[in-house]
C-alpha cells in the first residue's frame, strides 16, 4: 500500500473540518469513525473511477449522514435520512453556502440509503451509498484494495460499531417501519457486514 493516510483522510476544506467537529460533538465514537472510514472509501472509489466530484460537499455529507440516529437529532415520524438530511442542510446553511449546495448536502444525505444512486445523476450520493454499503454491510469490498481497508480501519477502527448501529437501526424500524430502516433491519446485512470485515481484517 502505497496511499498517503494523511491526505487520503484529511479533511478538504475548512468547513468541512467544521462538519468533522459537528459529528465529533453529537455522535458517539464509533458513530465518528464510521463516518470518516465512508468519506475515505468514497474517495478511493472516485478515483478508481476517474469520477467528477464535490470533495467538500461530499465530506460534509460523509461525516453527518448518521446524525438522524443520535439522540439529538432523532426525528419521531420521518426517516433518520431525512432528518440527517435536514440536519445538514442546516449546517450547510450556517456555513453561508447558497440555496442550491445546501440542497445538494441534504439530497446526498437522503440517497445513502437507497438501494443504488446512479453516479450520472448524483455522483456524490452514488459515492456515500457505495461508502456506507460497504462500512455497513459489507458490500463489495473487492472494489477497494484490501491492504488499505485495513490501514484505515486500523486508524479508525470498527470498535463496536455494527452491534451499536443494528441497534440504531432497529430501533429506527420499529418506530418507522415504512422507512428504508426497516429494510435494512429484517435485511440482517448489519450482521453480515460485521462478519465481512471480521474477514477483512483477521
Amino acid at each position: 500500500m502505497t496511499r498517503d493516510l494523511d491526505d487520503l483522510l484529511a479533511p478538504p476544506t475548512p468547513t468541512a473540518l467544521l462538519a468533522l467537529e459537528a459529528v465529533r460533538r453529537w455522535s458517539s465514537p464509533a458513530l465518528v469513525d464510521h463516518g470518516i472510514r465512508s468519506w475515505a472509501w468514497a474517495r478511493l472509489r472516485a478515483e478508481a473511477l476517474g469520477l467528477d466530484h464535490d470533495a467538500e460537499v461530499l465530506y460534509v455529507a460523509a461525516m453527518l449522514h448518521d446524525l438522524g440516529v443520535t439522540p439529538a437529532f432523532d426525528a419521531h415520524e420521518i426517516a433518520f435520512e431525512s432528518a440527517g438530511g435536514a440536519a445538514g442542510w442546516l449546517f450547510a446553511a450556517g456555513a453561508g453556502w447558497p440555496v442550491e449546495r445546501r440542497e445538494r448536502v441534504r439530497e446526498i444525505i437522503e440517497r445513502h440509503m437507497w438501494l443504488s444512486v446512479d453516479p450520472a445523476l448524483d455522483p456524490e450520493g452514488h459515492l456515500l451509498e457505495v461508502a456506507t454499503s460497504l462500512d455497513v454491510s459489507g458490500v463489495a469490498p473487492e472494489l477497494w484494495d484490501a491492504d488499505i481497508l485495513r490501514a484505515v480501519t486500523q486508524r479508525h477502527p470498527r470498535r463496536d460499531f455494527s452491534a451499536q448501529f443494528a441497534g440504531c437501526i432497529h430501533a429506527q424500524a420499529r418506530r418507522k417501519p415504512a422507512t428504508p430502516a426497516a429494510r435494512l433491519d429484517a435485511s440482517q446485512r448489519i450482521a453480515e457486514g460485521g462478519r465481512v470485515w471480521d474477514g477483512i481484517l483477521a
